[in-house]
């Protein structure tokens, strides 16, 4: 049996918000998973759920009576994918064929300039950048042909899961690939746009054909923006979600994080005095799988109707008093700060934090001194933070890269 979570709901909204999921409880209850803990009919004291309980007995934790995944999968009816398993290991996931792209696209026509382009391009083709590990819908292993890694609209173009060891060569491969698949938008992990984005700068590449770019996969920093703004000149926008439970944010053209209660009911629990907590999600519309107030394992706030992504509960600090220090709080600090590509800050049991940066062009040593103030300031430090350059950093197994983090002992 799951153990009982309370949460943290917004004053004044319970039940309204609430209740307008009863219409789902039938199709929920026939689910294994959940079929116990909503006899009672109370979504408020569902259990919360992580990627243990969805591994746990899968795929008959989700099946109805009388399903069978071989069944499934044999007509063709869904998609199975596996997560990349940025915090834990990694975990299979189930959705009708379709799906995917489905609540892709009501999620990004929150964006009214995206939208435009949509409409103008109704087979908008990408090109996708991100991790080979796992590319959410794909997973594709190394040295692959251009037409095994061409699904539909996208082309996933790099085949490395480090992008700072890519030889000149293949970074050139990539770019005629991205040029000859003429993308109306590039579909971007930070870190591996940012060092794609660097080479077409210095070779003096552009792609007229490209409108916007998507930025998801792990987190967006204002340095990555910056870059990918300098380099290709069109609109940089943050897309948040996950492999399990799809596409959750998207930015706006104002620049602000929406969410679409088409797609996800969403839940911020366990919130601190800022109103800082960890996101929980129950997705709406994946009828084969769905998620009941998930874990995502995010912190999340909410002022008003815009939400601000503050990063993984995992790669949160601490500031010297006690405070929960989020890696959006960290990269605020970089605003302003020209000359750096990437970065992580890690910091050490003894509260002392060093960082390590991939230089974009020479620092400003004043930038730099200015930087690091700001994040000793943050943190409560009483002495400086150490910055030092570094040529790469090194990914996570699941071939992300971490902006904030506590040495682990």
């Amino acid at each position: 049996m799951l153990a009982l979570t309370e949460i943290t709901a917004e004053p004044g909204r319970v039940d309204g918000r609430f209740s307008r999921l009863a219409e789902f409880f039938p199709r929920w209850r026939e689910v294994p998973l959940y079929r116990e803990a909503l006899a009672a009919g109370d979504f408020s004291r569902l259990p919360l759920i992580t990627k243990r309980e969805i591994r746990r007995n899968f795929p008959g934790n989700f099946l109805r009576p009388g399903q069978s995944l071989d069944a499934l999968l044999a007509d063709k009816s869904v998609e199975l994918e596996h997560t990349s398993g940025t915090s834990d290991e990694q975990t299979a996931v189930l959705f009708a064929r379709g799906w995917w792209n489905a609540q892709e696209e009501r999620v990004l026509r929150l964006n009214g300039f995206i939208a435009s382009v949509l409409d103008a391009h109704p087979a908008a083709r990408r090109a996708t950048l991100v991790p080979p590990v796992c590319n959410g819908v794909a997973c594709f292993g190394n040295y692959l042909t251009r037409s095994e890694r061409t699904l539909g609209g996208a082309l996933y173009v790099n085949q490395a899961r480090i992008p700072f060891l890519l030889a000149e060569d293949e970074l050139m491969r990539m770019a005629d690939e991205v040029a000859n698949w003429r993308p109306q938008f590039l579909d971007l992990d930070p870190v591996h746009g940012v060092w794609f984005a660097l080479f077409c700068e210095r070779r003096g590449f552009r792609f007229p054909s490209v409108k916007f770019i998507l930025c998801s996969y792990e987190f967006v920093s204002v340095v990555h923006r910056k870059i990918l703004a300098r380099v290709f000149g069109v609109p940089v926008v943050n897309l948040y979600g996950s492999t399990e439970a799809g596409h959750l944010l998207v930015e706006d053209e104002l620049g602000e994080m929406r969410g679409c209660a088409e797609n996800v009911f969403y839940e911020i629990v366990n919130r601190d005095e800022r109103g800082i907590g960890e996101l929980v999600v129950t997705t709406l519309t994946n009828e084969i799988m769905p998620l009941l107030r998930y874990r995502v394992g995010d912190l999340m706030q909410r002022i008003g109707e815009q939400y601000w992504v503050h990063g993984r509960c995992r790669d949160a600090l601490r500031g010297r008093d006690g405070r929960r220090v989020t890696t959006l709080e960290v990269d605020r600090c970089f605003e302003g700060v020209s000359g750096i590509a990437h970065y992580q800050l890690r910091q050490k049991e003894n509260g002392g934090s060093d960082l390590k940066y991939i230089p974009d062009v020479v620092v400003d040593p004043a930038d730099l001194h200015r930087l690091t103030a700001r994040l000793a300031a943050l943190l409560g430090l009483n002495k400086g933070i150490p910055a030092v350059p570094v040529e790469k950093l090194p990914p996570q197994p699941s071939g992300k890269f971490r902006l904030t983090g506590r040495v682990e002992s």
